[in-house]
Parts: C-alpha cells; sequence; structure tokens
C-alpha cells in the first residue's frame, strides 16, 4: 500500500506490455489517484514512468512519454525480464547488478547455441523432461530450490513453463494426441521436505525433480549449509535407491520390533526408489547465476515446444478468462443485468451481491 510512503520521493513504475491489462491499471489508477490527492495532478507526468509498447495509452493515463521506457512488440511478458521491463531489478539491486544477470543469461544462450547436444543442458533437461512426461506417463515435476534466495523462483517457472507448454493444440492447428507441458510446482529446501515430499517418496504419481543449491552460502553460520546440502544429497540418494524390504526388515529387528508389530509396520517402511531427479549445483547464488538459471529453463521449455510441436509463446487460454470476466465485473456492481451465464455462475454472483448488501458493502451503481 501507500500508506507510510512519502508522495514526493515515491516514483511508481507501470510495467504493462499493452497498457490495457486490468489488475495493472486497477493499482495503477489507485496509485495514480493516492498521487493526485497528495500533490495535484500536474505531479502525475513526474512521478510516474511507464514500461510499455502502447505509446498512446501510456499517454492517456498522464504519464510523460519522454518517461516511457519502450520494447518490442514481440517480447512475451514471461520472457521480458531481460527487457525495459527489468527496469525494476535494476532500480532495486543497481544497474551494475542487473547487467550480470543479463551476462549469466547471455553465457546460458551461448552454450545453448554453441555446445554439441549431448551435454547441451537445456537440450538435456528437456529431453528428459519429454522422456517422462510421454514414455512414463508423469503429469508434474518439481523444482527445488535448496536456497531461501530462490525461494520465488518455482513460482516464477510456473509461469514460464506452463503458459508456454499448456498447450493442446499444434502449431498447425491440430489437437495434439499426445500429453505435452506437465504441472510444475516447487518449494525451498526442507519447507518442501516436511510438506509435500511424502507424495514424492512413496505416492502413487511419478514426479521428476529438479534440485538446485549453491556449494557456497551467504550466510555461513556454524555448519547450517552443510546440513542443508546433506539433506539435498540425501533426497537424490533416497528416491533413487529407496530402501528395499530386507533393509527395511533390518532396521526394524535392530529396533527391537518383531512378530506382528514388525509385519504391521515393513510395508510404511518400503521405499520403491527409482524416482528420477535432477541435480543443478552453483557456486553461489548471484545475479550472474540466477540469470544463467532462468534462461536454462526458458531454453528447454523452447527445446520440449519444438518437439511437442506447439507455441510456446501465445497464452490464448488466460483469454477466456479475461472476457468472461469483463462481462462479470459490471454485474457484480449492478451496471449490467445479470444474464447470459450458466447456471452455478449466475448463483456465485446473486451469493456475492446479497452478501455485499447484507454486510454494507456493496459495490452496485458505485
Amino acid at each position: 500500500t501507500c500508506r507510510h510512503l512519502d508522495p514526493e520521493s515515491t516514483l511508481f513504475i507501470i510495467a504493462s506490455k499493452t497498457f490495457t491489462t486490468q489488475e495493472t491499471l486497477a493499482n495503477a489508477k489507485s496509485a495514480r489517484a493516492w498521487l493526485v490527492e497528495k500533490l495535484g495532478e500536474a505531479a502525475v507526468a513526474q512521478h510516474f514512468v511507464a514500461l510499455s509498447t502502447n505509446t498512446q495509452a501510456v499517454a492517456a493515463f498522464g504519464i510523460d512519454t519522454n518517461n516511457m521506457f519502450e520494447f518490442w512488440d514481440w517480447v512475451g511478458g514471461r520472457y521480458s525480464l531481460w527487457s525495459a521491463i527489468g527496469l525494476s531489478i535494476a532500480v532495486t539491486i543497481g544497474f551494475d547488478r542487473f547487467e550480470e544477470l543479463l551476462s549469466g543469461a547471455h553465457a546460458m544462450d551461448e552454450h545453448f547455441r554453441t555446445a554439441p547436444l549431448e551435454v547441451n543442458m537445456p537440450v538435456v533437461l528437456g529431453l528428459i523432461g519429454l522422456w517422462y512426461v510421454n514414455f512414463f506417463d508423469a503429469s508434474a515435476y518439481a523444482v527445488l530450490p535448496y536456497d531461501q534466495y530462490l525461494h520465488r523462483l518455482p513460482a516464477y517457472l510456473e509461469q514460464t513453463d506452463m503458459e508456454s507448454n499448456g498447450k493442446g493444440v499444434t502449431h498447425d492447428g491440430r489437437a495434439v494426441t499426445y500429453k505435452t507441458g506437465p504441472i510444475l510446482f516447487g518449494e525451498s529446501g526442507t519447507n518442501g521436505q516436511h510438506s509435500f515430499y511424502q507424495l514424492v517418496h512413496q505416492g502413487t504419481w511419478l514426479i521428476p525433480c529438479d534440485f538446485i543449491a549453491p556449494i557456497r552460502s551467504h550466510n555461513p553460520i556454524s555448519d547450517h549449509h552443510a546440513i542443508l546440502l546433506s539433506n539435498v544429497f540425501a533426497q537424490c540418494e533416497a528416491l533413487m535407491r529407496g530402501k528395499t524390504e530386507t533393509e527395511a526388515r533390518a532396521e526394524l529387528e535392530a529396533q527391537g520390533l518383531t512378530g506382528q508389530e514388525l509385519a504391521d509396520l515393513l510395508p510404511h517402511k518400503v521405499f520403491s526408489g527409482n524416482r528420477p531427479t535432477n541435480t543443478i549445483l552453483v557456486r553461489v547464488i548471484d545475479p550472474y547465476t540466477l540469470g544463467a538459471l532462468i534462461a536454462l529453463y526458458e531454453h528447454k521449455i523452447f527445446v520440449q515446444g519444438v518437439v511437442w510441436n506447439v507455441n510456446s509463446y501465445d497464452q490464448w487460454g488466460v483469454e477466456l478468462g479475461k472476457q468472461l470476466a469483463s462481462r462479470i465485473l459490471p454485474q457484480l456492481k449492478g451496471d449490467a443485468p445479470l444474464e447470459g451465464h450458466d447456471s452455478s455462475t449466475m448463483g456465485l454472483i446473486r451469493y456475492y451481491s446479497g452478501e455485499t448488501v447484507h454486510d454494507g458493502t456493496d459495490h452496485r451503481g458505485s
């Protein structure tokens, strides 16, 4: 929120390729209203910059087009951090560090462009993923960074991957007859171990995992980092090897269990193993490494899109919800008649309208 900001020293960076995205503009308009209330209409031109391809819409908003950072209209949002869209990154960490981020990505670009296929990291990673999706029926995979500085990387890659290859139609408009992009999820470090790893180890789904870990920590405290890495390597080994019934029985007997008590517990202590993992070790998490990691996954996604013959650079599945939301919003506000939906959606809208009237937050007519 803007509650604790000083309007005279606040700069708003509005990042929107088309400058028409509903959620982005809703926030931008609220920020604009706050600034105008504090400093007046003329302040908008001095306190807002735009990252966009739509000069006309930027000017209509009141932003000086001299303060507009343009980029190419063919740059997709999920691949745009390397462009002017990355201004907020540069402002936050400094332009020198932002250039390191770009350098890391460029190094991975060159590796992808020139390395032989058998040692080409994006190609190998992409083909391994294809192998498990199309030949072992894996419907999901996990990205598991063992460094808190990467705790949002899985969420970032969720969009990059699933919006790119979550397609059911080929380049030439035919329905695919095979599996394409899988579900991607993940969590950082031992947080994941204590939440969903149980399913990865002993569940009925095959879930390939990418483990990412730095050799060196930015925050060396006692043996904390060694403990963390021991967990990385242990998880990889456990998923690969598992634990046989013979091994589990020997452990239980060593604990003094016998007879029916041992027999009852034994099946639960067996791990099938043969659960696939990739382990990506980096020297340290820094802008260069992060740039290389992101580019690695971008190129991996491209490789898979080529093999699946889908367009990794469109996202028509995002549009339908937006279209329907533009019809529903005026109905929620009471500016349009409630019609044109299925009974379930009509019921949700009626319930919302009834609750907002009841609790005094009615938006209709506002």
